[in-house]
């Protein structure tokens, strides 16, 4: 208990310290995260250990941020949405994928450039969302466009869980991945695992259209707020959960709750009650992802490292331009 009290006693100082200077200059919250967790990491005053476990603990954050995203975008919203999250959203990660791919392709065997392609065509929602919500500029054209993308992204993950164990030269690509839930589908027949996985999904809508409504509407009247905190804790988890059963991204079940619950009356005390979770977790999760690298590791490739980096930044921002003025999106309106 006292180890574990020091551990975070350590992350929330660096978070305090790290995260005004880093605003103050202009880098935002996201940036001073990850500089807490260089600072206090293994490769710097080497504050911190079980980097791994904290991580995945942390990662709810993530989770959370996307059943609050969620909340924001109305069933009516997404409908309208509809055209940039398939048109703009699906032609990024096709295009991206399909120049990773080629360019993959010179150096590696076909598998493995098809795998690198789907990989690195995704981007970091947590990341994202959270630096447009600092700038605001989540509900503008350029915000919605961004949003669009990344909600694709999320949702080409369960396609390409699918595929890439096919590339795989092992029969199953990481076999114990369902070793850690109550369930575990992946010794089904395939037309079964997708049977299941959309009966979830559909579970995930209908209770929290049907069900999550009269149940909040009796919490309520108890009066007693921290029932309220722990139903709507409940919910993200038990969603999450389901969608871990399946196979699928935690993320994607929160968000799917979140969007059911758009039009629910209590909306904003949902908001609320989540908000200050979400916060600490996700700026945790920062930290760890800060603590974990290796500079080692990237010292000793550098150069391979930094014109990779260049050169998928590149990529993506050429790809986005391109599919830009297909879609008729300004370029100043879409830079963030």
């Amino acid at each position: 208990m006292e180890a574990f009290l020091l551990q975070f006693f350590i992350f929330l100082t660096a978070a305090a310290i790290s995260v005004p200077i880093a605003k103050k200059l202009g880098l935002g919250s996201v940036l001073g995260y990850l500089i807490a967790g260089i600072i206090i990491g293994p490769f710097g005053a080497s504050l911190i250990h079980d980097i791994e476990e904290i991580m995945h603990f942390t990662e709810f954050g993530v989770v959370m941020m996307l059943f609050l995203v969620g909340l924001e975008l109305k069933p009516s919203l997404l409908w309208q949405l509809k055209t940039p999250i398939l048109g703009f959203g699906g032609s990024q990660v096709l295009i991206t994928s399909a120049i990773i791919t080629a360019i993959g392709a010179i150096f590696l065997p076909w598998q493995q450039a098809v795998a690198i392609g789907l990989i690195l065509a995704l981007s970091s929602t947590a990341i994202v969302l959270q630096t447009l919500q600092e700038k605001g500029k989540m509900k503008t054209e350029a915000g919605q466009s961004v949003f669009a993308v990344l909600l694709f992204q999320d949702l080409a993950v369960i396609p390409m869980l699918a595929i890439i164990p096919l590339l795989a030269t092992l029969p199953v690509l990481g076999s114990d991945h369902h070793a850690s839930v109550l369930i575990d589908i992946s010794i089904l027949p395939n037309y079964l695992q997708v049977i299941i996985t959309f009966a979830a999904i559909l579970l995930v809508l209908a209770l929290g259209k049907y069900a999550s409504h009269p149940m909040f509407r009796v919490i309520a009247k108890t009066g007693v707020r921290e029932i309220f905190v722990a139903a709507a804790l409940s919910l993200v988890i038990g969603t999450s959960l389901l969608m871990m059963a399946v196979g699928l991204s935690p993320a994607l079940g929160a968000f799917l709750a979140g969007v059911v619950l758009a039009d629910s009356e209590f909306r904003h005390e949902l908001e609320s009650d989540i908000e200050p979770f979400k916060g600490l977790l996700l700026g945790i999760f920062f930290i760890s992802i800060g603590a974990s690298l290796n500079f080692t590791l990237i010292s000793n490739n550098i150069v391979l490292i930094l014109g990779m980096t260049v050169g998928l930044i590149a990529i993506k921002w050429l790809v986005l331009v391109l599919i830009g003025r297909v879609f008729r999106i300004s370029l100043f309106r879409t830079t963030i």
